[in-house]
């Protein structure tokens, strides 16, 4: 019996890939059709709740955006202050190119036709700052102010807003809120000067606001005249009223002194020193005859006692009001050193 002869294994065995055996795939299980359906609601619901988030709290003020410069109408308001303060200004510009824009400025959107598509509420000075570091730089980041979007009322709303801004972060002077007030009126936003003294200024005082209503003759009578409007101080500009109100022509007066132009505050200053100063009675060079104290009745419930160097106004009526009036009236006369 012939034996069979074993051959030797393959050479190349080892070296061909073995296919493996194929994975044995397990097939999804079905998703139950509820469970999908419940997960998608539940995400769009999310995502609307998100969005409706994110819409009430632009609209309301309390997102802040990011908007190009050219976006916003500086000009959508007739502006309170009349120029901004040289030196207050470059340390806003210092601040903003060190620092940023820590405080965003407030808006109104005026809708997707208008052009530029959002109105300046408040933070001119913060918009002009940022504007001069874009010409200065050209850098990008100078390019965009942040906004939070309000939505007032009326334009009422957006001038009370304008102005309580303003008046929290660098009051305006006596000038600048008695122009903002005949600008208001002038725009229709109000229909009196009383109405927009009310509305602009109701939190303030009833001596603030009878101080601002003085000034608005000033205003009147010389806006367009001062070179430093804003620098007149509250004595000075009670002073002006009065004069005003009691001389027809002091207003011409104080027109062709105040022309050219004076060059700094200090001298515009001096000029209405001049135009306030009244010619003082002489000295007498011997002492009244009379001296004791001269008594005059006003009225009833108030009595005056003169004195040299002294009056003593005594009774009932003698209370704050008649010392709040007493001390205008006195100003407005150009007494100095009042307390």
């Amino acid at each position: 019996m012939a034996r069979k002869r074993l051959s030797g294994p393959l050479p190349d065995y080892l070296d061909a890939p073995r296919e493996a055996p194929a994975a044995a795939q397990t097939p999804p299980l079905p998703r139950a059709p509820i469970a999908q359906v419940a997960g998608e609601s539940a995400a769009l619901a999310a995502f609307e709740a998100v969005s409706a988030e994110l819409t009430a709290a632009r609209e309301e003020g309390r997102m802040v955006l990011s908007l190009p410069l050219s976006d916003l109408a500086a000009d959508y308001l007739i502006r309170d202050r009349i120029a901004p303060e040289p030196q207050a200004m470059a340390e806003l510009v210092d601040s903003l190119r060190a620092r940023g824009q820590q405080a965003p400025v407030e808006v109104v959107d005026r809708g997707e036709g208008a052009v530029p598509r959002y109105g300046l509420i408040s933070g001119w000075r913060r918009l002009l700052a940022l504007e001069a570091l874009l010409r200065e730089t050209g850098e990008d980041r100078f390019a965009r102010v942040l906004a939070l979007v309000r939505q007032p009322e009326g334009g009422a709303d957006a001038y009370v807003a304008m102005v309580e801004e303003n008046e929290i972060r660098a009051g305006l002077s006596f000038y600048e809120r008695a122009r903002i007030v005949m600008r208001a009126v002038e725009a229709g936003v109000y229909p009196t000067e009383k109405a927009a003294l009310q509305g602009l200024f109701a939190t303030a005082s009833f001596a603030k606001r009878s101080k601002v209503k003085s000034f608005i003759g000033v205003v009147e009578a010389l806006d367009g005249a001062l070179a430093f409007p804003a620098r007149i101080p509250e004595r000075t500009g009670l002073a002006l009223a009065k004069a005003l109100s009691l001389d027809p022509g002091f207003a011409l007066r104080a027109r062709a002194a105040l022309s050219p132009p004076a060059p700094t505050p200090e001298a515009e200053a001096a000029v209405l020193a001049r135009l306030l100063k009244r010619p003082r009675p002489e000295r007498q060079d011997t002492e009244p005859a009379e001296t004791e104290p001269v008594l005059e009745e006003i009225r009833e419930e108030v009595r005056v006692t003169v004195r040299d160097g002294e009056i003593l106004l005594a009774g009932p009526g003698a209370g704050a009001d008649l010392a709040r009036r007493l001390r205008l009236w006195l100003a407005g006369q150009g007494y100095p050193g009042l307390r």
